[in-house]
């Protein structure tokens, strides 16, 4: 038994009012006597903790479990990734109890579970060298070389957009049009004020959504990139500009203040709700299944200030599973290219993989839901476009959550926005950092 390093994990659950043990003991990296060090023939069940759509159907591990019949795979999927984030902090702070064999996370969540390196198992293997490129492995890479994390996809950020509401409008509609009319910020919020002046339908669908685009492409929002230390929101000049624009008057007037992934959210894709949206390669899965019926939905090959990346996720093996050798088995096929270009195929996750972004699959995919939109060049030249790969240490989560939360209560609480920042202010200093 091995005591685990709960004091990260006992602030974050805290926030949630969590009770979390102050030391907990765990199966250790792979000490359970139902482990080894390689995948054995024993009849196995293996658990996989996903949220959103990682494109992984019953159809897909049943291929798995064919080629490994001594295996069943069980996909628990959370439907947002606040949840799972909670869900994976909670139980490594209990000393990984009831952690999955397999736990996906956001690509932001990296620098936070970096403090915790023996919660995990190094997934460092020489069959999977070269499969990324430098920077997707060094995200998930510990200054000591242990890997803990196998890239999934990566989020380059276009337009998707209702062509048949913009058209209806009188605005510029097809998908070379729309790109060139949104290449700022500025030109964006312009384009939306005129179809919102024209139109019964919101420009975009939620202020929060849009200012993940946004601080995307700054460098360093909250923390100093020299040695992680947190950036005052009250002199973080930056930060407040851009709190400012999303909470304006002028821009959230153009917004249909809608919390995604929630059951109005969904809804709003079924009664013209919003006309566009921020749109990284894995969110046109989530926008078909909401939006099935609705035939003019397009994708734009452009985003306002050049490119962006939002999101982008890790498959990682907590240390504390009983089955760590098989379930590190499982996760380097599932981030196989061969099946993450499946992923791409079926729900637009791009894949993180060097061999199958350049594979012709990938590059002659189209989107028959938006209307037979190039899917596979154009998220190729929306990673092509990012020019900004941010800063992202160990706050980085609790601080952007902070600010989240009061651009949220500005939109879905009609609170003033310089009230709604100073609660912001007060909620960043609760957080000791």
């Amino acid at each position: 038994m091995r005591k685990t390093s709960n004091k990260m994990w006992v602030a974050v659950a805290g926030a949630a009012s969590i009770a979390m043990l102050a030391t907990a003991c765990s199966s250790g990296d792979g000490d359970s006597s139902d482990d080894e060090s390689t995948a054995s023939n024993k009849p196995v069940t293996l658990t996989i903790a996903t949220f959103n759509d990682f494109g992984y159907s019953d159809e897909l591990f049943a291929e798995y479990t064919k080629a490994h019949p001594n295996v069943t795979v069980k996909q628990t999927k959370a439907a947002k990734s606040e949840d799972a984030h909670t869900n994976l902090v909670t139980k490594l702070g209990a000393g990984g109890e009831g952690l999955a064999d397999i736990e996906a996370i956001e690509i932001d969540w990296l620098p936070e579970l970096r403090q915790a390196p023996d919660e995990f198992v190094d997934l460092a293997d020489p069959s999977v060298e070269g499969r990324w490129s430098d920077a997707v492995v060094g995200n998930a890479t510990l200054d000591d070389g242990k890997l803990i994390g196998y890239g999934t996809d990566t989020g380059p950020e276009a337009i998707c957009y209702r062509q048949d509401l913009l058209k209806a409008a009188g605005l510029p509609s097809d998908p070379e049009a729309v790109a060139a009319a949104v290449g700022t910020w500025d030109d964006y919020f312009a384009l939306g004020t005129k179809f919102v002046a024209a139109s019964d339908s919101a420009w975009f669908d939620s202020g929060v959504a849009t200012y993940q685009g946004m601080i995307n492409q700054v460098k360093a929002a909250y923390e100093n990139p020299k040695d992680g230390t947190p950036t005052n929101l009250k002199d973080n000049a930056e930060i407040k500009k851009l709190y400012d624009k999303v909470t304006s008057p002028e821009v959230q007037a153009l917004s249909a203040k809608l919390d995604q992934w929630s059951p109005d959210w969904d809804a709003a894709f079924q009664s013209n709700g919003f006309a566009t949206m921020l749109c990284p390669s894995w969110m046109t899965g989530p926008i078909e299944e909401r939006a099935g019926g609705v035939t003019g939905w397009n994708i734009a090959n452009a985003f306002p200030g050049g490119g962006g990346n939002w999101g982008g996720s890790y498959l990682t093996v907590p240390a504390s599973g009983k089955h760590t050798a098989e379930a590190k088995e499982l996760a380097a096929w599932l981030t196989s290219p061969e099946i993450q270009t499946k992923a791409f195929i079926k729900t637009g996750n791009f894949p993180s993989q060097l061999e199958a972004q350049k594979s012709d699959e990938v590059q002659s995919a189209k989107a028959p839901f938006f209307n037979d939109a190039p899917k596979g060049a154009i998220f190729t030249d929306r990673i092509a476009a990012i020019d900004v790969i941010p800063f992202k240490g160990p706050n980085y989560f609790k601080v952007h959550q902070t600010v989240q939360d009061g651009i949220k209560r500005v939109e879905y609480e009609n609170v003033d926005p310089a009230a709604s920042w100073q609660t912001t202010l007060s909620d960043f200093s609760a957080l000791g950092l």
